[in-house]
């Protein structure tokens, strides 16, 4: 029966099917292998989405990349598995059920903390897997069956044990120390979650009157709202102009409140008035010398930044109200001094934006060195590689000056800590135990779990072997861990990877990975398999056209979604793989979106006019055999003519450079090998050679048609990892359902076989791909209208050249519309219109009457333009100021038309010369 493909290519109409399909079939499941498997592995872990998220360009590009990985290596014959999930993402959930039930008119306090968390739990079954309905919609290949979600039981279990552990190890601590609080959410949050932005604000100077004198110490401040909390001024022992005034006292302003001058290293003579105000309940070197000098910790704000009792007659305002009427108050009392523009850097909370507030409060922590010593180690010792190598010293900088971790925070949603304190006064005990203690074990009173959870990145952290099965020792452990590798943004190097390493290497100390599985799978001479994974790979930030990173308030955000709709998947991720060269960010730009759909439509003409042909011939749709992994070159293939023999050898050679890509994450490469490869050799040169022979009679049509199916099979499973979509399609179509495998996921990658390499079928075919462009380009220029044939004239350098090009004459009259070929015996090189090569010279034979005279003028005028397009381009690339403000694009664009009215320039020029013009 007749292949069916439509004519149209349509990507909407196949895409969702197949990817239905993949999953119906549970195609990328994979078992627990048994003890004596030997196949090697490849695990990779899904950077796990926000239940919140949906799906972005960088989602995109990072799927993207390890769907390609992936497949290849599934394809190979790995076992391999890609395991999803979402997280619960603490903050970004909460707020979103807050501002739900705000609609509502209600608060999470109204429904207290039992209702709340059932809202959330109702959300996330409602709204929480759409990023993953959105992967799948894109075919990622992950196996499904084994989704996780952060809170789920078993890996809620894990958590606890964790920081149980880490607690009786000493390595987790409660204390007050000053966080970066958000005012929004009512939580300390990381330094690693406060962004920050220069803006213009105010240094204003207040007036402190010394106890005792009629002097005053003046202190610079651009949060005068703080001094509510003052308990000393700060000056330098070697300042002189303070000397006097060591061990004396101040009167706080507005507050009346005695506090010390002390001298401390805070203070540093060369800045502002060499004096500081000290607030150790409000900025975290305050607090720092606040200690050294065991001064009282006054919070003056609430969790709402609003101000409390300690301060006074401004208790209940909102901090920034507080600041005007305290500068009020001041002005009114004689204590402001000198006020002017200030630009300084404020923080604000990374989820909400609302400015972040240095705060002393009662927090847990991690106490990170031992941790970070091994993390670091495994990196500097190459037990784990960076890729780019730039992101391995960033990494080692941040883990040489890293701090402790507050790993609390005051939410509702997440990771309960497994901490409860004893409810009477006197006693005040904290447990920290993996079960809930019934009574307090140091006075028998009743116990209280803290209200504090965790540290979203506190749980995502352990995901490489809590989703093995952690804390029980698993056969997945044995196989799957540590995983390959991790491919993921920059932004979250310390945010996750540094997390990962750490607490890979410390709770995974003493695991062993199967000998068998690290051998066949290229880790054998790496003993640290405590290491959540070998490699990392950090991929570029997608940027928009004019390289400007997307925002929303610039409005130039992409969603790949619409992109999709309107070019297709393959054509989406095709833009983004040729695009991702390592260390350089992609200017996506749908022009190139466009050009890869277009891509996609050769491919399946191609297919069609394949198909046609077998269904003409009554042959086969599918080779003979089915390649599996492990076997290399292209089986089956008669390769007794020249364009057979080339056609092997270069598809043998992409084979090649495409592995080699992909080894080294190069997508770009293997992207655009494939495409050049596909487009190129295979449609425009190789379809065109054969079409001859698949019109002849007998057994040479049969052979060229057995051919050109054998190759496409090749070269669709060649490309499957990049476009998934419209290669299953034609596959699938080429088998009609009696292929060995359901799906061209489960096929051999192409290996190159040197065997087949053949540099003289290579050689030979680029002397003729050669002369048809030279002669092609000839017509051209004399203006030969398509469909007239002419004869050209050769001289063969070489007599197997010539004899070369004899015996391919047919593909040089039919592919460059040739009459006949006439061999010459001397250099053609010096008449007017022939193409001198180091191989050949070729002269078209046309004689086209021109008014010399006439054709001068044009070709004069033409000069005339282009010199003054290249002038006026040198005037604009030659003034500072345009290149300053012009985008980069519009520079870009305008050196490229410089190039290219150069090469015209060149032309016109050489025109004038063979037509004889006088210049």
């Amino acid at each position: 029966m007749p292949h069916e493909l439509p004519k149209a290519y349509e990507p909407g109409a196949i895409e969702t099917r197949w990817a239905d399909y993949w999953i119906k079939e549970k195609l990328f499941s994979v078992p627990t292998p048994p003890p004596g498997e030997t196949r090697p592995v490849f695990t990779l872990l899904l950077p796990p989405p926000n239940v919140t998220g949906r799906l972005h360009m960088g989602h995109m590009l990072n799927q993207t990349q390890m769907d390609i990985i992936v497949r290849w290596h599934r394809m190979r014959g790995f076992i391999t598995l890609w395991l999803p999930g979402t997280d619960h993402a603490g903050i970004a959930t909460q707020m979103m059920v807050e501002k739900q039930l705000e609609r509502e008119g209600k608060k999470r306090r109204d429904l207290g903390r039992e209702k709340f968390i059932e809202r959330v739990w109702e959300w996330k079954r409602e709204y929480g897997g759409a990023i993953l309905d959105q992967m799948k919609r894109l075919g990622a290949s992950v196996d499904w069956d084994r989704e996780y979600f952060t809170m789920d039981d078993n890996l809620s279990h894990a958590v606890r044990e964790v920081f149980v552990r880490l607690y009786e190890e000493g390595l987790i601590y409660r204390g007050p120390f000053i966080v970066n609080w958000c005012p929004w959410h009512e939580t300390a949050i990381s330094d690693l979650e406060v962004k920050h932005e220069e803006v213009q604000g105010k240094l204003w100077e207040i007036r402190y009157p010394v106890i005792g004198s009629d002097e005053f110490i003046t202190v610079a401040t651009t949060r005068p709202e703080t001094m509510l909390g003052d308990t000393a001024i700060a000056v330098n022992a070697k300042d002189e102009r303070y000397t006097h005034l060591h061990g004396k006292k101040v009167l706080l302003p507005l507050m009346n409140r005695e506090i010390p001058i002390i001298t401390d290293e805070l203070a540093q003579p060369e800045f502002g008035t060499g004096a500081v105000k000290v607030t150790p309940a409000h900025d975290p070197n305050d607090f720092e010398a606040g200690k050294r000098h065991d001064l009282p910790q006054i919070n003056v704000m609430d969790n709402r930044a609003h101000m409390n009792a300690n301060a006074g007659p401004y208790a209940g305002l909102d901090r920034f109200e507080a600041r005007k009427r305290v500068l009020h108050d001041l002005r009114e009392q004689g204590f402001l001094g000198g006020e002017k523009d200030y630009t300084l850097a404020i923080g604000k909370c990374d989820r909400c934006g609302t400015v972040v507030e240095p705060r002393l409060s009662e927090q847990w922590f991690v106490k990170i060195a031992p941790l970070a010593a091994r993390a670091k180690e495994a990196v500097e010792s190459g037990e784990i590689t960076i890729v780019p190598e730039n992101h391995r010293q960033v990494y080692l900088n941040w883990m040489n000056n890293i701090h402790d971790w507050c790993v609390s925070r005051q939410l509702w949603w997440g990771h309960r800590i497994p901490a409860w304190t004893c409810a009477h006064a006197s006693c005040n005990e904290i447990i920290v135990a993996r079960e809930a203690p019934a009574k307090c074990p140091k006075c028998g009173g009743p116990v209280e779990q803290v209200s504090d959870v965790l540290d979203t990145w506190f749980s995502s952290g352990l995901l490489p072997f809590t989703t093995l099965g952690w804390p029980e020792k698993t056969r997945d452990q044995e196989v799957f861990y540590p995983t390959t590798l991790l491919i993921t943004a920059y932004e979250i190097l310390f945010f996750w990877v540094a997390r990962m390493i750490m607490f890979g290497c410390h709770f995974m100390q003493g695991h062993q990975q199967d000998a068998a599985i690290k051998k066949s799978s290229g880790w054998g001479d790496r003993k640290n398999d405590s290491v959540p994974f070998r490699e990392v790979y950090i991929h570029a930030l997608v940027r928009d056209a004019e390289r400007q990173k997307m925002s929303k308030t610039k409005g130039n955000v992409i969603d790949p979604l619409e992109i999709i709709e309107r070019f297709g998947t393959d054509a989406t991720r095709f833009t983004l793989a040729a695009m991702a060269a390592p260390g350089t960010d992609i200017a996506f730009n749908e022009s190139r979106t466009e050009g890869y759909r277009a891509f996609a439509n050769k491919i399946w003409n191609a297919a069609r006019f394949m198909f046609m042909n077998v269904d003409r011939l009554g042959g086969a749709g599918a080779p003979a055999r089915e390649n599996l992994p492990g076997l290399k070159g292209v089986s089956g293939f008669n390769s007794a003519a020249l364009e057979d023999r080339w056609i092997l050898s270069r598809f043998n050679r992409v084979a090649a450079d495409v592995n080699d890509a992909l080894a080294a994450y190069r997508f770009h490469e293997a992207a655009n090998r494939i495409y050049d490869f596909f487009w190129g050799e295979f449609c425009d040169w190789y379809l065109e050679l054969i079409k001859p022979r698949l019109n002849e009679a007998g057994n040479t049509a049969q052979t060229a048609c057995a051919n050109l199916v054998t190759l496409f099979d090749a070269a669709l499973r060649l490309l499957h990892p990049v476009m998934p979509f419209i290669t299953e399609e034609i596959w699938q179509a080429m088998y009609e359902g009696k292929a060995l495998f359901k799906s061209i996921a489960l096929t051999a990658y192409p290996q190159a076989d040197e065997k087949q390499f053949d540099l003289a079928a290579e050689t030979e075919m680029a002397i003729l791909q050669d002369l048809i462009v030279s002669v092609r380009n000839l017509r051209a220029e004399l203006k030969i209208e398509p469909k007239v044939k002419v004869p050209i004239e050769v001289f063969a350098h070489e007599p197997e050249i010539a004899r070369m090009i004899e015996n391919n004459h047919g593909a040089v009259e039919r592919l460059a519309t040739v009459e006949k070929i006439n061999f010459a015996a001397g250099s053609l090189a010096k008449l007017p219109g022939a193409r001198h090569t180091s191989r050949f010279d070729v002269h078209v034979v046309y004689e086209r009457k021109i008014d010399v005279t006439a054709e001068c003028e044009r070709v004069r005028k033409e000069l005339e333009r282009i010199e003054k397009g290249i002038a006026t381009g040198q005037r604009q690339l030659g003034n500072d100021q345009f290149l300053a403000k012009a985008p980069a694009a519009v520079v870009e664009n305008l050196r490229k038309q410089q190039q290219e009215l150069a090469v015209l320039k060149e032309k016109a020029e050489s025109k004038m010369k063979e037509l004889g013009c006088a210049t």
